[in-house]
């Protein structure tokens, strides 16, 4: 078994321990996969527009806490695990998001989530918000195909990972995958 394999089964073995209510098997994870977890929030950082200044460190941190705080979690596998930890990602940007619009209409004080020196600028709140209410409607007319593009856009997830998540066949994952870009494209030109 090549190293990669081994790490991924490492992996799997100790989120079921987790899962099982062995504490320190999350002491034992963490190591193994924030890397992971620092290259998913920077493709999602990278995908914003150059200039940003969301840190990609205080996305990861804030996800990781999400992540370590759940009770009773019941992981099926590293692609499982990850596809919790985009949605995590997205739920924390989007949410940093609404706060900073919220902030600029001269709303109220909000509790900030991520480290005072992660800032969104106001295109970039918009852009998040847009594509977070895009796949809101998406999921109203085939949940699946948001699912889909939030495992592969925020999750990183191959389609072979995202089939074993949804239980679907790769083909399947390629194919809803294809429908839900072309769908949100369109989605997002008409947004004002």
């Amino acid at each position: 078994m090549d190293a990669p394999s081994v790490s991924q089964q490492r992996v799997t073995e100790l989120l079921v321990r987790w899962s099982e209510g062995d504490d320190a098997a999350l002491a034992e994870l963490m190591p193994l996969v924030y890397e992971e977890l620092r290259r998913l929030a920077h493709r999602q950082m990278a995908a914003e527009r150059t200039g940003h200044t969301l840190q990609t460190t205080a996305l990861v941190n804030e996800a990781y806490l999400r992540l370590a705080d759940q009770t009773n979690p019941n992981w099926q596998s590293r692609a499982h695990f990850f596809a919790v930890a985009a949605r995590a990602m997205r739920q924390i940007l989007v949410s940093y998001a609404r706060s900073n619009r919220a902030q600029k209409r001269g709303g109220g004080a909000f509790k900030v989530e991520l480290d005072e020196a992660a800032l969104v600028s106001p295109e970039e709140s918009q852009e998040i918000v847009d594509l977070h209410e895009a796949l809101e409607r998406l999921a109203t007319l085939d949940s699946r195909k948001a699912q889909v593009v939030e495992l592969k856009y925020f999750g990183g997830l191959n389609y072979e990972e995202m089939a074993e998540v949804l239980k679907i066949s790769p083909v399947t994952a390629r194919r809803d995958w294809r429908f839900a870009k072309a769908w949100l494209y369109t989605e997002l030109q008409n947004v004002d």
